[in-house]
């Protein structure tokens, strides 16, 4: 199969016809092997229903629905799990995506060699209090990981399929999939110019104003496991080592101080209770860089959840 695409929504049952149907014509004009994976995440409308409707006269929709909204993340994880294609498509399903990119996209992977091909949407239709921290997010992005990518949010993205099966995506690290390719050893990582649309129903269902918080506190997620996720004593452990250093050199400065002048006590200082603090800290750093390295070598999948139906697939209900 040439290429999957995968979309994954919440209540987006105006948008699913028209997407389906624009998707179907740019496959059929340019004679690709296709499916189409829709993630239900959690839809309180009509959306599903239209997913086994779509799916009757298209044999190539699939779908997943889940039992209740986990977040644009777990939907992503669960496709990337189910999908077949050589070339893997994200989009999102609110037609601010353009299906037309997808040949473009699909050329890059094959033709080019990347690995990771990322949509810029270089004019965007998006009010400022959005495209603002977007822009400052993309900045500090590209600083802390090395990969200067433009728009790392951009819902129009083409993997190659080993990418997909490679990776892990979880809370709401959707933002930094690129980074975590990275992580993963996939280095050629492009991006192509797409055209943003405007919103043509509803509102946007994914994020909010928390996600400004948990944007960044994902990236650093990202960049520690990356460096130290196998390896997580040579980080707890050489913090512990510096703070016990550091607490028995003032220990012993202070013993020599009482030896040589006698002229008060070790713990009328305060410099005795910092050298006991930072002793203390150390030694929990470094039994903390343990108890991870045990972790770490025994950790089990954390990606599990509920799905309640399926649509195309072997285990269908």
């Amino acid at each position: 199969m040439d290429i999957s695409v995968v979309i994954p929504l919440l209540n987006e049952e105006e948008s699913l016809p028209e997407l389906e149907a624009w998707i179907r014509k740019v496959m059929d004009t340019h004679q690709f092997s296709y499916e189409i994976l829709f993630i239900d995440d959690g839809s309180t409308d009509q959306s599903w229903s239209l997913i086994e409707k779509m799916s009757q006269s298209n044999p190539h929709v699939r779908g997943i629905k889940f039992q209740r909204n986990y977040g644009k993340s777990a939907a992503l994880n669960v496709g990337f799990e189910a999908v077949k294609g050589d070339v893997v498509i994200t989009m999102d399903a609110d037609l601010q995506d353009n299906p037309e990119e997808i040949p473009e996209l699909y050329r890059m992977i094959t033709k080019d060699g990347y690995d990771l091909v990322s949509g810029w949407k270089k004019v965007r239709h998006d009010p400022l209090s959005k495209t603002i921290p977007t822009k400052l997010y993309n900045a500090v992005t590209r600083k802390l990981s090395g990969i200067y990518l433009h728009d790392f949010n951009c819902g129009l993205k083409a993997y190659r399929k080993n990418v997909v099966k490679s990776i892990e995506v979880y809370g709401e690290m959707h933002r930094y999939i690129p980074v975590i390719a990275k992580w993963a050893g996939f280095r050629k990582i492009g991006e192509k110019v797409v055209k943003h649309q405007a919103r043509k129903y509803g509102v946007t269902k994914f994020g909010s104003l928390i996600r400004f918080i948990n944007g960044p506190l994902d990236l650093i997620s990202i960049m520690f496991v990356g460096k130290f996720g196998k390896r997580p004593m040579h980080f707890f452990g050489t913090l512990g080592l510096i703070a016990f250093f550091i607490g028995f050199i003032i220990l012993v400065y202070l013993s020599i101080a009482k030896i040589v002048y006698l002229k008060y006590g070790i713990t009328d200082r305060p410099l005795f209770y910092f050298g006991i603090l930072t002793i203390i800290m150390g030694t929990q750093l470094f039994v903390t860089g343990f108890i991870a390295e045990m972790i770490a070598r025994n950790s089990i999948n954390r990606n599990n959840y509920l799905v309640e139906k399926r649509i195309n697939e072997k285990t269908n209900t």
